[in-house]
């Protein structure tokens, strides 16, 4: 396939990505931007048909990509407005899966994250451990950021594509969720000697909000110095899942072992297609 350019800012198409940098333009559209030296390269060569076209700066140098992925070569201003991490580098036009709805009335299969992080950053990172430790799937509540957003993508690393992506209820629907369930809490019981089900829904609150008031499920708490108040919402997150991994990783298949972009990762679809 030749390459094309685009030079105007109001081109219906540049106006399409120029909305993918929002929530609101990633909804609608269901495309994404993934830009990065390392992240571009690895999901070209590792997930080649999530991508329609790949968006090159004027007079940068252009990636080995399958034959059939559209070209696209953009003038200086449109490539910067789309390049908000500044890489100067290719930019790659995806398609967002679709992400079932979860029935949290079934039982939970292996350690599933039910997340309302708001912060596309906080929930990249926490996407990036949840992919390191064997999250069987990540349960993203109504609040939570989109996991395609530029930041979460950033942040992640590529885990979207190696982890199962749930949409899950607001706040209220956890009501009806089968257990076990728990959560991180500064006041709950001591998370050192917790013998950790094999099964479980661990749910992670909004940055700094952290879980509303009411909610029945099983609290526990990372013991530290106290010389701070409390820990980051995903450096918590990412303690307690290194707990569960510890206590049931080796049971887990040898196709799900492995770092995000390893050898040997999952290559499931990131999202169940329905």
């Amino acid at each position: 396939m030749g390459e094309r350019s685009i030079e105007s800012l109001d081109n219906p198409r540049a106006k399409l990505w120029s909305a993918l940098l929002e929530s609101r333009g990633l909804r609608k559209h269901r495309r994404f931007l993934l830009a990065g030296r390392k992240t571009v390269r690895e999901a070209l060569a590792q997930h080649p048909d999530r991508f329609e076209s790949l968006l090159l700066p004027p007079g940068a140098e252009d990636l080995s990509a399958p034959p059939g992925l559209e070209r696209i070569r953009l003038g200086r201003a449109l490539f910067d407005r789309l390049d908000v991490a500044g890489t100067g580098l290719p930019i790659l036009v995806g398609v967002v899966p679709e992400m079932a709805a979860i029935d949290l009335a079934r039982p939970p299969e292996g350690l599933e994250l039910v997340c309302a992080l708001g912060d596309p950053s906080n929930l990249g990172a926490l996407l990036r451990s949840a992919a390191a430790f064997a999250v069987s799937r990540v349960i993203l509540l109504a609040d939570a950021a989109h996991p395609f957003h530029p930041k979460c993508l950033r942040a992640a690393s590529n885990a979207q594509f190696a982890l199962e992506l749930r949409r899950g209820p607001a706040w209220a629907g956890l009501a009806q969720a089968a257990g076990p369930l728990l959560a991180l809490d500064g006041q709950g019981e001591d998370l050192s000697g917790f013998a950790w089900p094999r099964d479980l829904r661990l749910v992670l609150g909004e940055e700094g909000l952290g879980l509303p008031p009411g909610l029945d499920l099983r609290r526990l708490a990372i013991p530290t110095t106290g010389a701070v108040e409390s820990l980051n919402a995903t450096v918590a997150a990412s303690l307690a899942l290194y707990g569960h991994y510890a206590a049931h990783g080796q049971a887990i298949p040898p196709s799900r072992k492995g770092g995000v972009g390893g050898g040997g990762i999952d290559r499931r679809e990131p999202a169940r297609l329905v």
